[in-house]
């Protein structure tokens, strides 16, 4: 009797659970959502711009001008004048070789021109007097050549002897070592009481020009070939100066404040490295560039008037690697693109082939359609305000 009642018992407990289940299924039925419309995907419009195509080329400073001071006269350094990594004047005397030897060669060389001088009197007066007396064959006329060419031998006499002078002064002006330009010049090879030598191999110091200063960097003659036919073609321009304008950034990231000018490029290409060389002129007032330092110089090649830029967001690969886009229609249809990329501008890709002004270039929901489906496409900046619509009311429920 027992068994019995526990078994109605169970038999109710299905009953219950059975009607609890179908109701629950007749609710969740009336509940079903409706048909779900397009997915939604974000667009941007594509717009023709005009900007500056530029290439960041890696370089190094160097100074504008150089100067390795050597001494022109030997003997003993007898005094420094300059202190050393300061700027230094064109014609500053930097060092004092003894002078004794070139002072007692100097003078010599003018006592002997005195000499000299002296006896030219003695031999013109005879010469005139011997040219009279000739005439009236009051002397031979071999007398009178030997007069003659004593004369001229005076003559040349002197001329060596000025000759000698202004070597000895011009080697006692050596020994006052003096600056050939204006710069800053660097340590001193020597010391006060060291023997140098005239045109020894060793300087005794160098001194650089370093504003304005030169950046050589090395470009690819594939990239110039490239350029030139945009030139041609009229797909890239020059600025109304038709000058190349440079900026600089430093090795700590950060920019030059000064813009450069690019000065020349080589006319001959390197055959081991297939490059050629380009030399930028950087004022440098503040002395920030150094020479040997290492930078990157952005170069304008020219000005697109008619680019058309993607955000990289927006280009995806096939197994092949081309570069692919998917473009909203004006049916609201997908369609896939394949594009010729020609370089990065920032965040996005410089387009030369496939696609067009106007076109719609979907940059997000692209997993959630295919090519030939229907979208319904928002402008990429609302998509991204609806984002943050949505994100509020969550912001508020947790709280």
């Amino acid at each position: 009797m027992q068994v019995h009642h526990q078994s109605r018992a169970i038999l109710a407990v299905a009953v219950l659970a059975a009607a609890c289940i179908l109701a629950g299924c007749q609710a969740s039925g009336d509940k079903a959502p409706g048909p779900a419309g397009p997915p939604e995907v974000a667009v941007v419009e594509m717009k023709p711009e005009r900007i500056a195509i530029t290439t960041e080329l890696p370089g190094r400073t160097s100074a504008y001008l150089i100067a390795e001071v050597r001494p022109q006269v030997s003997g003993i350094i007898q005094q420094r004048f300059f202190k050393e990594g300061s700027d230094v004047k064109a014609g500053e005397v930097l060092y004092q070789i003894d002078p004794a030897t070139y002072q007692a060669a100097y003078d010599s060389a003018r006592a002997a021109l005195a000499r000299a001088e002296a006896n030219i009197s003695r031999t013109r007066a005879l010469a005139e007097r011997y040219r009279e007396l000739v005439e009236i064959r009051a002397v031979s006329r071999q007398e009178y050549d030997d007069a003659t060419a004593a004369l001229k031998q005076a003559e040349a006499e002197i001329a060596a002897g000025k000759a000698a002078v202004e070597t000895a002064r011009i080697n006692l002006a050596y020994t006052r070592v003096t600056a050939p330009i204006a710069g800053r010049i660097g340590k001193s090879s020597v010391t006060v009481g060291a023997l140098v030598m005239a045109g020894q191999g060793m300087p005794l110091a160098v001194i650089q020009q370093i504003d304005p200063v030169y950046v050589d960097v090395t470009q690819s003659s594939a990239v110039l070939l490239q350029l030139q036919k945009a030139m041609a073609s009229g797909a890239l321009k020059r600025d109304s100066a038709n000058r190349a304008k440079v900026k600089l950034i430093l090795e700590d990231g950060t920019a030059y404040p000064q813009e450069g000018a690019l000065q020349f490029q080589d006319v001959t290409v390197d055959q081991t490295t297939g490059s050629y060389i380009l030399r930028i002129v950087f004022p440098n007032p503040k002395r920030v560039l150094l020479p040997g330092m290492f930078a990157r110089a952005v170069l304008e090649e020219g000005v697109s008037e008619q680019a058309l830029l993607v955000p990289q967001q927006g280009v995806s690969r096939d197994p092949k690697g081309n570069p692919l886009a998917l473009i909203v229609d004006a049916e609201n249809k997908v369609q896939q693109r394949v594009l010729t990329l020609v370089r990065t501008i920032g965040d996005r890709w410089l387009v030369s082939d496939g696609l067009a002004p106007g076109d719609r270039v979907v940059v997000e929901g692209m997993q959630k359609v295919r090519p030939g489906a229907v979208v319904k496409a928002v402008p990429f900046a609302a998509a991204a305000g609806g984002q943050g619509r949505t994100a509020a009311p969550a912001a508020a429920k947790s709280n």
